[in-house]
């Protein structure tokens, strides 16, 4: 990935990528070329030497039906959105703007695993459950449905683990613009309903 050192993501921002509820494009290269899925995963920073996104994907998807060649990618994305010239004030005093998109993006590498055993599936899926249902107002338990219904839905799916190896990550929120554009970018965003990327460059601000 190409990075400017004013986009270079720092450690906090990219911790914030791996932890927060989200789904990550997992492209390998199988025996039939280059394959990805989009997956919702959990990230566990105690397992291998640099942590690991562990996800599920249906049994008989054909991506994971024998080892990768080499490493596995997942492609995780934070908020992203088009930025207007409009709301630079610069563009009053010079004119010299462009358009641009916002972004936050971490490309994450590792080394693919593949599980079938019904306890680790039983463990992740609680995981996943968990971190997506605490936002709720009444959040849901796998223990809510029928204990024989879960047991046949781990049946249809495997476990997918990506034990990290190494992470380049980016973010792309206006640093380069001046203190007043940056200030009519989150206005902007925020006019135009776009709360989380106007959150994210106020962020960089500090």
């Amino acid at each position: 990935m190409y990075i400017p050192a004013h986009f270079a993501a720092g450690p906090d921002a990219v911790r914030h990528l791996l932890a927060r509820p989200a789904a990550a494009n997992l492209v390998t290269m199988t025996e039939q070329g280059l394959q990805a899925t989009l997956l919702p995963f959990v990230y566990e920073p105690s397992v291998g030497e640099h942590g690991a996104l562990h996800a599920h994907a249906a049994r008989n998807n054909p991506q994971f039906s024998s080892p990768p060649d080499g490493e596995a990618l997942a492609i995780l994305q934070g908020p992203d959105a088009y930025i207007s010239p409009s709301w630079y004030p610069s563009k009053a005093e010079h004119g010299r703007v462009v358009p641009t998109w916002n972004y936050s993006t971490a490309h994450v590498y590792g080394r693919l695993v593949i599980h079938d055993d019904a306890g680790w599936l039983a463990r992740h899926v609680r995981s996943l459950t968990d971190l997506h249902e605490e936002s709720q107002d009444k959040p849901w338990s796998v223990d809510d449905a029928p204990e024989r219904f879960i047991t046949g839905q781990l049946r249809a799916i495997v476990g997918v683990e990506l034990l990290i190896t190494r992470i380049e990550a980016k973010e792309k929120l206006s640093q380069n613009r001046s203190a007043a554009d940056a200030a009519g970018v989150v206005t902007g965003l925020r006019e135009a309903g776009q709360e989380a990327s106007a959150a994210a460059v106020e962020r960089v601000r500090g």
